[in-house]
């Protein structure tokens, strides 16, 4: 199978259910976004041992982000196709890894600067990618609000505070310092 289809030569891409839109379309930018941050946990993931209970976390994440895309993905104007679906126990499995992090991390009293180690970093990027992917999709569902489930913008929310948490994890599993925001005022 060849990947390359020269069907997007001229600026459009084939939704899930066959319509052709800009490649600049909301809804390109919304599930492209998600395949961004797709990207981002995957560098992630890599930076944990396969034994390592982050590392199942984040792989589920990864799968949970492709069915978020298949439905980002797919013909508005076609409601007989078939898409994994997110539901609310996949949220839960993200407020439950957070709450296992977080009871070993200090309390945060002020707001931290992203970074502290590369890890931290990847954390705090893939976080942003994350909001950006939640703006992105939220801005579809004014547009088309039949077409976006409010779970997904719901999930991407959780997701991002997440890697919030799992980034102040790297920055105190390897033994760094978060760095406090200092205001200049």
């Amino acid at each position: 199978m060849k990947i390359y289809t020269k069907t997007g030569d001229n600026g459009t891409t084939m939704l899930f259910g066959g319509s052709r839109v800009p490649k600049h379309h909301i809804r390109i930018e919304s599930y492209g976004t998600v395949d961004e941050l797709n990207s981002f946990i995957g560098l992630i993931r890599d930076q944990t041992g396969k034994e390592d209970t982050t590392y199942k976390t984040l792989e589920s994440v990864q799968h949970l982000l492709f069915n978020i895309g298949s439905v980002l993905a797919s013909d508005p104007s076609k409601d007989n196709l078939i898409v994994p679906d997110i539901n609310e126990e996949d949220i839960e499995e993200l407020e439950k890894a957070m709450d296992k992090m977080n009871e070993d991390l200090p309390a945060l009293k002020n707001f931290i600067l992203p970074g502290g180690n590369t890890l931290s970093s990847y954390c705090h990027l893939a976080r942003c990618v994350c909001r950006r992917a939640e703006r992105r999709t939220t801005h579809l569902a004014e547009i088309q609000p039949e077409t976006v489930p409010v779970i997904l913008v719901k999930y991407l929310n959780r997701l991002s505070d997440f890697l919030f948490v799992l980034g102040r994890k790297a920055v105190y599993d390897k033994g760094s310092e978060e760095i406090i925001w200092k205001s200049r005022k």
